[in-house]
């Protein structure tokens, strides 16, 4: 074939094809987990709890998109990490109430040493606020909103808060690190990185968040062109300096409309704590 004949045709199959081929690649990659291992130092954490390994879940957002056999896999593979602590970062399910009680029915399968927590986000307010904290409740998963807990090892203890959300809810700082000194070592989750920003209080030593899915869609050499945030890009993915302390933020592991991802798969993040 001549080539100039042989251009013309290959264009002609390819761009009616492009969309379809991309289509089908962001729906793969919404559903392809990565596993992001992570080592963090978190400010005056003792000795005892140095090495803790920690596995983060958040924004799962089960509903029309995201099943509940995904939701399982997730389970599943979180348990097969064998993580001393699990924390939950909020946006479990999404678009209807009905979606609540199953993924916190499935989530109820986690299990760690140290114990399973978690925080709200903007997605409980908006879709079913009494069927969300019904679900803490019957899933056994402990609800950190504006409150904490002192984790124990050898003697030794660190804080663990979490903070309502930002959008919707009342966060409370003060309440949530209860009488934690400036001597101990304090981790909050945060659904919404964007309080990072507004944070004045130095007992925080990491924050832990979500809600900007790593923009779900990231352009190389431009950036995500969504992000849920006040400040751009700065919170989009991966830890990050804020004014005040460190911001690591997950990928998150559902999608909303489109449910696609590009660039940006969906993260499980397995952090390992060290006294800094």
């Amino acid at each position: 074939m001549h080539r100039r004949t042989f251009l013309k045709a290959a264009i002609a199959i390819a761009v009616p094809a492009t969309p379809v081929a991309a289509a089908s690649y962001g729906l793969y990659e919404a559903g392809a987990v990565k596993v992001e291992r992570q080592t963090i130092a978190l400010p005056r954490l003792p000795a005892a709890f140095d090495g803790l390994r920690l596995a983060f879940l958040t924004d799962i957002h089960h509903g029309p998109y995201v099943h509940l056999d995904y939701v399982a896999s997730l389970v599943r593979t979180t348990d097969a990490l064998s993580p001393d602590l699990v924390v939950l970062g909020g946006d479990y399910s999404s678009k209807e109430a009905k979606y609540i009680a199953p993924c916190f029915d499935v989530l109820s399968g986690l299990t760690a040493p140290l114990g399973v927590y978690g925080v709200r986000g903007n997605h409980e307010y908006l879709h079913g606020l009494t069927e969300s904290v019904e679900g803490f409740r019957t899933s056994r998963i402990a609800e950190l909103t504006n409150t904490g807990v002192w984790l124990e090892r050898g003697g030794s203890r660190f804080r663990l808060a979490g903070i309502d959300d930002l959008w919707y809810g009342k966060p409370d700082l003060r309440a949530a690190l209860g009488n934690a000194t400036s001597t101990d070592a304090c981790l909050l989750l945060s659904h919404n990185p964007d309080f990072a920003e507004t944070l004045k209080d130095p007992r925080v030593g990491l924050i832990l968040s979500g809600h900007t899915h790593g923009g779900q869609v990231y352009v190389p050499g431009f950036g995500a062109p969504i992000v849920p945030s006040r400040y751009g890009q700065k919170y989009l993915k991966g830890l990050v300096e804020a004014p005040m302390t460190q911001v690591y933020i997950s990928r998150g592991l559902g999608t909303v409309a489109p449910p696609v991802r590009y660039n940006s798969r969906p993260e499980l993040t397995l952090i390992t704590l060290r006294a800094a």
